[in-house]
C-alpha cells in the first residue's frame, strides 16, 4: 500500500490547521517532501533488528566487544520530535561474533520509527541477544529530545540516559559496572 498521497493529503492538512496555505510558493511541494521524508525515517517500521545482523563469525573471543559512540536519531512517539545522541553497545561473546557494520544496522532498523528511548535501547540489547547468543549483552543510549528543548520545560542540553544489561554477568569476563565503565570511557 502506498501511503505517499495519505501523507500528502495530512500534511497539506495540517498546515491548513496551523494557518497557512499549502498551495503557496514556499509550501507547494511541502507535503511531497514531508512524504519522502517520513519514507526513509519510519523505514523501520514491520522490520526485525536483529535481522540485521546478518554476517556472524564463528569465533572463540574472550573479554567483551564494544562498539561505542554510534550516533543515531529517532522520533519520539509521544511529541512526533527527533531525539538523538549516541549509543554504546558490547557484548561477551560466546563462540559468535558479528560485524560491526550490522551492530549499526540493527541501531538502523529500531531507530527508524516511531519510538521511545527506553524501548529503542532493549530492542537493541534484544537483538544483540537472539543473533549472537552471547554471554552477555549491555547497550547503553544517551540522547537529547527535542520535546524537551523546544516545549515544555525547555532545557537544551539534557540528556536521558537508558540502559539494558542481559545475559548472566556472573559467568562473563566483565561484569555489569565493568562492562558500562568500558562503554562510557572516552
Amino acid at each position: 500500500m502506498d501511503s505517499d498521497p495519505l501523507i500528502r493529503a495530512s500534511v497539506a492538512s495540517i498546515l491548513r490547521a496551523v494557518g497557512d496555505d499549502p498551495e503557496r510558493e514556499g509550501l507547494r511541494d511541502t507535503p511531497k517532501r514531508v512524504a519522502a521524508l517520513y519514507k526513509d525515517i519510519f523505514s523501520g517500521v514491520s522490520l526485525d533488528p536483529a535481522s540485521a545482523i546478518d554476517t556472524v563469525f564463528e569465533e572463540e573471543h574472550e573479554g567483551a566487544v564494544i562498539l561505542r559512540d554510534v550516533e543515531f536519531f529517532s522520533i519520539c512517539e509521544h511529541h512526533l520530535l527527533p531525539f538523538f545522541g549516541t549509543v554504546q553497545m558490547g557484548y561477551v561473546p560466546r563462540g559468535k561474533v558479528a560485524g560491526a557494520s550490522k551492530l549499526v544496522r540493527a541501531l538502523d532498523v529500531a531507530s527508524k520509527r516511531l519510538q521511545m528511548q527506553e524501548r529503542l535501547t532493549s530492542q537493541l540489547a534484544d537483538a544483540i541477544c537472539h543473533a549472537l547468543q552471547p554471554a552477555s549483552a549491555a547497550v547503553l543510549i544517551e540522547a537529547e529530545h527535542l520535546c524537551m528543548v523546544m516545549r515544555g520545560v525547555k532545557r537544551p542540553g539534557s540528556r536521558v540516559v537508558t540502559t539494558a544489561l542481559r545475559g548472566p554477568f556472573a559467568d562473563s569476563v566483565a561484569d555489569p559496572k565493568e562492562l558500562l565503565s568500558l562503554m562510557q570511557r572516552r
